[in-house]
């Protein structure tokens, strides 16, 4: 498979400089660039409410998040799946506001002190909501929770946990089925995503060039 240079001229010249992106990642014939890991690592911080980590540590897990969404990406691309409206997303950007800035002027402070835009949240809640539909009909068909695995997460977890918070209570399962149902069954997405994204690494050339990441 072809391997991409390890720099990548994204801008055209200035009156004053050219301007350089170096590419971080290789996916295929996919890159993932420098300024494209300092977003995500900026836009990831940001809606997490956390100072923006560049380290060369954080750096390299981001990059290894980002290989794997676009793994993703091209599986959406190719396989049609559907994706979130507008009105889902700009919902989900005014919950974000609401809980997190007290108004309009202070959530845009926020997004100048982290070097990001409004485009830059939407496009990540759109990915986020994108991605989640993409695990439900890629891997919901295949996830199967049994009577069995539900009384044994009910007697490991659930029931002592509500003992200890409610003495004296009545705990039955009933209580807790669908509950216990819905997180095996997330679990299990999870393990089925796992296993196809260690799959899909493999018929790809993935490339970490080194000078991003110091």
């Amino acid at each position: 498979m072809k391997r991409i240079a390890p720099f990548l001229a994204i801008c055209a010249l200035t009156a004053s400089a050219t301007i350089i992106d170096r590419i971080a990642v290789s996916v295929g014939n996919r890159a993932i660039t420098a300024s494209d890991l300092d977003r995500e690592i900026r836009i990831t911080a940001f809606l997490n409410g956390v100072k923006p980590d560049f380290s060369p540590s954080a750096r390299r897990t981001a990059a290894g998040r980002m290989v794997e969404q676009t793994l993703v990406r091209m599986e959406v691309e190719t396989s049609r799946y559907p994706v979130p409206t507008p009105d889902e997303v700009q919902a989900a950007l005014d919950g974000f506001k609401k809980q997190n800035y007290p108004d309009d002027a202070a959530y845009k402070r926020a997004l100048t002190a982290y070097g990001i835009t409004e485009q830059d949240v939407i496009n990540e809640l759109l990915w986020q909501r994108t991605l989640l539909s993409y695990i439900d009909v890629r891997f919901r068909a295949v996830v199967q929770v049994s009577d069995q695995e539900i009384e044994d997460y009910f007697q490991k977890f659930v029931k002592p946990a509500a003992e200890a918070a409610h003495p004296g209570r009545p705990v039955t399962r009933d209580q807790y089925h669908d509950q216990i149902e819905g997180t095996l069954a997330s679990l299990k997405e999870d393990d089925e995503l796992n296993r196809w994204l260690t799959q899909a690494k493999q018929r790809y050339e993935i490339v970490y060039h080194d000078e991003a990441f110091q």
